[in-house]
């Protein structure tokens, strides 16, 4: 069997029985994380009115497909091409160290838009969304992720392809060999430009919601029976030939069934760049031990690892002067400077990108590659953090951010971050309910009873 079939054969023979305990637990708090943040983007990202405007003027905004934090109806690939960018738009989704990938803004959106095409059981939809986990996520590892995304992809979007084109041919009960074609037909959509960095695009967000609609459509295709390519994988013409100068094909199922990436997968506690979460942890941990205050603040350096570097450290006139949104989230200067002068990194703080005094404090801010980070590269998404006041010199490193997979946040705090950004929204009793559904997805008659607490209050 090739290593496309092998895969295939894994994604549509798992059942919610086949998975750990465990794995489940996580499962759903990684549902839950995402839902909270298509909720609330759904409402405050910039880019959403742009995209129901073009949803609306294509047609596609009539349908019985659901969107979270929306009371309309859509055509289903338009819910997930929405509910997908939506997860994206906040950058505050999972993350994958080594797969550098957010897995689930695209491939939660095509399970639940499958869910709603077959009228999938809970049990049904998670086991989806956690087959999609595996093969997204192995498929980044075996180009390897690193050399991938150094070429300029954007794994979320091109390895998300694969992860939504599993989670949507699990939840549609398509046989080995049907989702075989599904992962054949979503190659020829593997698609996502990390071009987006020279001037805070949107496209960052549009290509993950693509990537989901195009997973989505894969598996709806080869249900029809529609021929996909041979091969996709592994082939002289596939994917990881392609996309990369020297991929590792046997990562693709190493440990299959026995190891599960999708706990290998970490949770944001800031909505930024998971590059500069570490130094977050590190700015915040220096204020409150030191009492350190803004205007006291002589420097402040940032040692990253080089990846980390091409995200959120250069070009460093550029940082210090983020000029949207978009940049902000891409800025070392800009969350350590909030983090700093304000004891916090959250959705809010963008509403400070013109504030006088973190403008100020940005220009004392930089961003360093440190050998001592680079070391940790790929297992952790490590940070120092250097800050010099009123003649004191304070250090703090960070090897494991909050949120990752050995500091994972508990339960109780991943449903802290949920309420900030749906209960805004929802209302508090809708958010509450709509939480306790997606806890228990795996346990519900119908997943489509995710969206009966999802729509804001009239």
């Amino acid at each position: 069997m090739t290593i496309t079939d092998r895969l295939s054969e894994f994604v549509a023979g798992l059942s919610v029985s086949d998975i750990p305990a465990d794995v489940i637990l996580r499962a759903r708090m990684l549902v839950l994380d995402c839902v909270g943040s298509i909720v609330r983007a759904r409402h405050d990202s910039e880019s959403t009115p742009a995209l129901l405007a073009v949803v609306t003027a294509t047609g596609l905004d009539h349908g019985s497909a659901h969107v979270f934090g929306d009371p309309a109806g859509y055509a289903p690939a338009a819910a997930v091409l929405l509910n997908a960018s939506l997860a994206h738009s906040l950058d505050f989704d999972d993350t994958h160290a080594e797969a550098i990938m957010h897995a689930a803004a695209p491939i939660v959106p095509a399970a639940l838009g499958a869910a709603e095409i077959v009228a999938a059981s809970g049990a049904d939809t998670l086991a989806g969304i956690v087959a999609g986990y595996e093969a997204g996520l192995r498929v980044a590892l075996a180009l390897p992720a690193g050399a991938h995304y150094d070429r300029g992809f954007h794994p979320s979007a091109t390895c998300g392809a694969f992860g939504a084109a599993a989670a949507a041919a699990r939840v549609l009960g398509l046989d080995a060999a049907s989702t075989a074609s599904a992962f054949g037909i979503v190659l020829s959509q593997t698609a996502g430009s990390l071009q987006f960095l020279a001037n805070g695009a949107w496209t960052k967000r549009f290509q993950v919601g693509w990537a989901g609609m195009a997973g989505f459509m894969a598996a709806m295709l080869a249900r029809e029976g529609f021929k996909g390519a041979a091969e996709p994988i592994e082939g002289k013409h596939g994917f990881l030939r392609a996309y990369a100068p020297a991929p590792e094909p046997e990562r693709v199922l190493a440990g299959l069934t026995t190891e599960w990436e999708l706990m290998r997968t970490g949770v944001k506690p800031y909505p930024s760049c998971r590059w500069a979460h570490a130094g977050i942890d590190a700015a915040l941990s220096l204020r409150e031990m030191h009492g350190l205050r803004a205007g006291a603040i002589q420097s402040a350096t940032l040692g990253i690892s080089r990846a980390g570097m091409l995200l959120v450290g250069q070009p460093a006139e550029r940082k210090a002067a983020p000029g949207n949104i978009v940049d902000a989230q891409f800025s070392g200067p800009f969350v350590i400077a909030s983090a700093l002068a304000t004891g916090k990194v959250d959705w809010g703080s963008y509403g400070l990108l013109n504030d006088p005094k973190i403008r100020s404090l940005m220009q004392r801010i930089a961003c360093e590659n440190d050998p001592e980070i680079e070391a940790e590269f790929p297992a952790n998404m490590s940070g120092k953090l250097t800050v010099k006041a009123e003649g004191q010199t304070y250090t703090k490193t960070v090897i494991v951010p909050k949120g990752e997979p050995d500091n994972f946040l508990s339960e109780s705090e991943l449903h802290a971050k949920f309420s900030s950004l749906a209960d805004a929204v929802l209302g508090d009793e809708r958010a509450a309910r709509l939480a306790d559904a997606v806890l228990t997805l795996d346990q519900l008659n119908a997943a489509t009873t995710l969206f009966e607490s999802s729509s804001p209050v009239n």
